[in-house]
């Protein structure tokens, strides 16, 4: 059974094997069993829930790891959520660690906000509360109506930089884009490294389209209804008032801002999906002197021709987490490395469950596994659910025993 006396289930609302190897993961480490459940398609593409069990008054946490078929991912977390609110569940948590459309988090020409929108469709369908990893702009914990955790990954890629890179020491972090800058920073100053920043025109920065309404045009639209058409400084129609050219952007040639000679290259960001820039910008540190270069992401998308180019490329070694799952990248692409980030999420169900507090959470985090015995370390919130000790605990102020 799935019931543990604390009352509370753990559901994965994908039935694939890659997708549920995550939830496995975290369900391991909490000493609970995968709650029953079957998800699948009909013939005509419909997604259809069975809970195989009861969930009426418990607490659910729904683990939905994001495949490459995004689309039909979110409709399988929409309707599993539904399913267990009509249910009678208590309290429905998401646990998303990577949160999709998260790049639409701004309007730009006549677009949308899409990640508002999942945020709008989420809370309808019943969800009470969000678990989610390093989302692409913090501002998007604004489009909820209800709580958010955005955990970070960097304590998980700050350790494998210092235990799987040789001569880390001699290493220099980048940003690919100066947009990218204050996530480089962050890396930097943890690591007591040096900071890079890549600028030029074979970037194609977010804020080239910041929200898209450009205004006014610099030439007069002849196409519309005569009258209509907004004054440009050649023709101004209104006496006296004149306004301005919008000037053209023109990006500068592609520079480095740091000496990265003789150094190895780290080059961090929180999503790695397409990666012609990585890819343009590991050529560019290659020819500024750097004579080994990494990428470090959090969520490795990897979509597309991925694989290919970081084989064919200068870049020696891209790491990425597991919040979305990549094994087939890997087999195309031995460069590749995943870092487990199962033991932060299981503590943080964990500690919702438990009411714990948040607040020394991540930084006090210590993530060396005990692998010569099975002592458990205990929390002040309670005994540990795993055999790692993820925290440092002497000021946690939670005091609630683990059941």
């Amino acid at each position: 059974m799935n019931v543990p006396k604390s009352g509370y289930r753990v559901f994965s609302a994908n039935s694939t094997a890659a997708c549920t190897q995550l939830a496995k993961k975290i369900t391991e480490r909490l000493g609970v069993e995968l709650g029953k459940s079957v998800v699948y398609q009909e013939s005509n593409r419909e997604t259809r829930i069975d809970v195989k069990e009861s969930v009426r008054g418990q607490t659910i946490f729904i683990i939905q790891t994001i495949p490459r078929d995004v689309n039909t991912a979110i409709m399988e977390l929409l309707v599993m959520v539904y399913a267990l609110k009509t249910s009678c569940a208590n309290n429905i948590i998401g646990v998303i660690p990577y949160f999709p459309y998260s790049k639409q988090c701004k309007m730009r020409k006549r677009g949308s906000i899409v990640s508002k929108l999942l945020a709008s469709m989420l809370a309808k369908a019943g969800l009470t509360h969000i678990i989610t990893m390093d989302l692409h702009q913090k501002e998007i914990q604004g489009f909820f109506s209800f709580p958010v955790d955005n955990l970070r990954a960097s304590p998980f890629l700050t350790q494998y930089i210092q235990e799987e890179v040789p001569d880390y020491r001699n290493a220099i972090i980048v940003a690919k884009s100066p947009s990218a800058a204050k996530r480089a920073q962050s890396y930097a100053e943890r690591l007591r490294l040096g900071l890079a920043v890549i600028h030029g025109e074979a970037q194609r920065a977010e804020s080239d389209m910041a929200d898209g309404r450009h205004s006014p045009p610099c030439v007069r639209n002849t196409s519309g209804h005569p009258g209509l058409e907004l004054p440009c400084k050649q023709q101004a129609p209104f006496p006296g008032i004149e306004l301005p050219i919008m000037m053209a952007k023109e990006k500068p040639p592609i520079t480095v801002v740091g000496d990265v000679g003789g150094r190895i290259a780290i080059i961090v960001d929180d999503i790695i999906d397409d990666v012609e820039d990585f890819v343009a910008a590991a050529e560019i540190l290659k020819e500024r002197g750097a004579y080994k270069i990494y990428i470090m992401a959090t969520h490795g998308l990897l979509s597309a021709d991925a694989p290919r180019l970081i084989e064919e490329s200068a870049i020696d070694e891209v790491v990425v987490t597991n919040t979305v799952p990549h094994e087939v990248q890997k087999l195309q692409c031995p460069k590749i490395k995943t870092v487990d980030v199962s033991m932060i999420l299981a503590e943080a169900i964990r500690r919702i469950h438990n009411g714990c507090q948040f607040e020394v959470f991540e930084s006090e985090l210590t993530l060396v596994e005990k692998t010569g015995g099975h002592e458990e370390k205990l929390h002040a919130c309670g005994p540990a659910l795993f055999s790692v000790c993820p925290l440092a605990t002497a000021r946690s102020k939670c005091a609630k025993p683990v059941d």
